[in-house]
């Protein structure tokens, strides 16, 4: 079954080139379609973070590889899968990140640590609830932590 999406919003401002640092402080908004009624977003204010789904827009198609590498291709990191990796590389090039809601103005959503550049469409969203995050202890390999370690800095 092929599913078919159109974009709920796009991302406005923030940074304008892609880069795989340096994200931390990062403020965007994400301006929701002008035809939806404001009442999509009654409540929203109320919550500290959102759960975004968005395309990685600025890749092509012919990014997408399907096997393993290692991360950022730095050889230190054991080659992994596709589906390891969080990047552009993948099958339908979709990301999904967790940013701070600073404000609602609208069906304009202020928004810090959103790591989608300026332009970047949205195709979905939802308020994060505690209750729906990792249960149990979370575990993970070393090189993540290596690898992000500058991720979230100010630049």
């Amino acid at each position: 079954m092929t599913l078919q999406i159109e974009p709920i919003g796009t991302v406005v401002g923030g940074r304008k080139e892609v880069a795989d640092d340096y994200w931390g402080g990062v403020q965007s908004i994400i301006r929701l379609n002008a035809a939806y009624p404001r009442d999509v977003v009654r409540g929203l204010e109320e919550f500290s973070h959102l759960l975004v789904t968005w395309h990685f827009s600025k890749a092509s198609p012919d990014d997408v590889a399907l096997h393993a590498r290692s991360p950022r291709n730095d050889p230190r990191w054991e080659p992994s899968g596709t589906f390891v990796h969080r990047n552009h590389r993948r099958p339908n090039q979709l990301a999904t990140s967790f940013p701070r809601l600073i404000k609602v103005d609208g069906l304009d959503l202020h928004v810090a640590d959103l790591d989608a550049v300026d332009g970047t469409p949205v195709y979905d969203l939802a308020p994060y609830f505690q209750e729906m995050g990792p249960r149990g202890d979370v575990r993970e390999p070393e090189w993540p932590g290596e690898m992000l370690k500058d991720y979230w800095a100010s630049n």
